[in-house]
């Protein structure tokens, strides 16, 4: 995902000054709204499976089908920030909603291990998070990207400590891991919004490089959103 946004020589479009301010809150706005949608899509799909004993036995009891919908969202994360240069527009835009569709499937299972309540509870508290740290990433003068490599390699951190304690269940390690996932992922929540808002500072907004920016975009904040709220809720999710 990084490739895309530290790789400005791909878009073809780039404006040799800063852009119109109203330009950089229209590039936002668009790239809110895409993340927005992936959003709705995913939690939709998340209900209407945890709904059905047909869809949940098909797409999570059936363990070759959740870890090939796993590897295919991976795969596809990858796949659009790797091509998003070379692809269309709607064809990134089709590629985003596909992702969010599949997304929605796996993260069904999280009705199975959480209350419904508990499950609310924890998305409007990570909206308010969310928003609230973007909205200082976007205002704030001091520049984050000497936060980009500290956070990358925390993330990495996280996940080989995720695996570890897939086989050895340390309880503490299991809540050093959720902890510390929020504050990534708020880090990164920050950073990542400033990068865009600096994209949209050098790019026309309606050519067909600004059109794949705000999708690529709101890609990144829609992972932000989603692994925050992923840690959130085992901090504050009840368990069936």
């Amino acid at each position: 995902m990084n490739q895309y946004y530290n790789n400005n020589s791909g878009f073809s479009n780039v404006m040799p000054g800063a852009v119109a301010q109203t330009d950089v809150r229209s590039f936002m706005l668009r790239v809110y709204n895409w993340m927005a949608m992936g959003l709705a899509i995913t939690g939709l799909v998340s209900f209407a499976v945890s709904t059905s004993d047909e869809l949940i036995e098909l797409f999570i009891m059936n363990r070759i089908m959740f870890y090939g919908l796993l590897i295919a969202q991976v795969a596809m994360v990858f796949g659009i920030s790797a091509a998003i240069n070379k692809i269309p527009s709607i064809v990134a835009v089709g590629g985003f909603f596909l992702y969010s569709f599949l997304n929605g499937l796996t993260l069904s299972v999280i009705f199975l291990l959480y209350t419904s309540a508990s499950i609310y509870t924890t998305f409007f508290v990570c909206a308010g998070m969310f928003g609230t740290v973007s909205v200082l990433g976007y205002i704030t003068k001091m520049d984050l990207s000497k936060m980009g490599s500290f956070l990358m390699m925390a993330l990495i951190g996280l996940i080989l400590a995720s695996v570890a304690n897939w086989f050895i269940s340390s309880p503490t390690l299991y809540w050093i891991i959720s902890y510390a996932g929020v504050l990534i992922f708020v880090g990164l929540t920050a950073y990542d919004t400033q990068k865009i808002k600096k994209i949209a500072m050098s790019i026309d907004a309606n050519s067909e490089e600004g059109k794949k920016g705000a999708i690529i975009g709101a890609l990144q904040l829609y992972l932000d959103f989603i692994n925050m709220f992923l840690f959130l809720l085992r901090i504050m999710g009840n368990r069936r």
